[in-house]
């Protein structure tokens, strides 16, 4: 794989010119790239071509676009100025942990979806199948993007589905959900999710969930498929074909009021 070359790639269907998903709106702005919730409740900058004399106007630019709620700078390796997560921080933002930008050439990545005994892996057909990928991810992660159920619920009335769900249950118990969403017009889809309860972890699960997608993504002709991997699930991903392009971290803004608040309850 031309690694140069796909980072390339990515970053201009992906960020600069990505189009919007089935609940949301793309604005172009000041050499930045956002995608903001269609209902206005969330908001994320995904690209931007700064430099020192214009990135801390910009960035304060998108702190008042984004006034009154939760949003997020997701902030790559490669971006540029080298200072920007200074800068970041400076306006405010707080950094969650970083992961690793992983992809996949599905020519080159052949992963049978072999299930293990006693487990099934069902698509998401209907809003019950919604709640499911919701409680495990939940029950994984904590907490849920405010946008996953309304993506989920719109995609399943669309054809062909932007974002297709799959869940693996152990007789009655679900144990590990993704999602593979999809850009047309681009080379890629996108792995989220996946999570694992921790008792069926290490059972080859994760590694199923992973193979039900990406044969998924070979069936709607993507050469690409790429993954913001944990520290947890980025060796068993490389171990499975995927190589690593770059980092990214997730630099969140929130509305001041939250911030207090959050700051009294300590």
């Amino acid at each position: 794989m031309d690694v140069v070359a796909v980072l390339a790639a990515y970053d201009v269907q992906l960020r600069r010119d990505v189009s919007p998903g089935p609940t949301s709106v793309v604005e172009r702005q000041d050499g930045i790239t956002r995608e903001v919730g269609s209902d206005g409740t969330w908001g994320a900058v995904l690209w931007s071509d700064l430099d020192e004399d214009t990135a801390d106007a910009v960035i304060a630019g998108q702190a008042a676009r984004f006034a009154g709620i939760e949003w997020e700078w997701k902030l790559h390796g490669h971006d540029r100025p080298a200072d920007l997560p200074q800068r970041l921080r400076r306006a405010g933002l707080l950094p969650e942990p970083a992961e690793t930008l992983l992809v996949a050439d599905l020519r080159e990545v052949d992963l049978e979806p072999v299930t293990p005994d006693g487990v099934r892996v069902v698509p998401v057909d209907d809003e019950a199948g919604v709640a499911t990928v919701l409680e495990v991810h939940r029950a994984v992660f904590g907490s849920v993007h405010p946008d996953t159920r309304a993506t989920l619920l719109r995609a399943l009335e669309l054809t062909p589905r932007p974002v297709e769900a799959v869940v693996a249950w152990a007789g009655s118990e679900p144990v590990c959900a993704g999602r593979v969403e999809f850009r047309p017009g681009t080379d890629f889809a996108s792995l989220w999710g996946g999570g694992t309860l921790p008792g069926w972890r290490g059972r080859g699960v994760f590694r199923t969930v992973v193979a039900h997608r990406l044969a998924l993504a070979r069936a709607r002709g993507v050469r690409y498929v790429h993954v913001d991997a944990t520290d947890a699930s980025r060796p068993v991903l490389e171990r499975l074909g995927f190589v690593r392009l770059t980092t990214t971290t997730p630099w969140i803004g929130r509305p001041r009021a939250t911030i207090s608040d959050r700051a009294a309850e300590r």
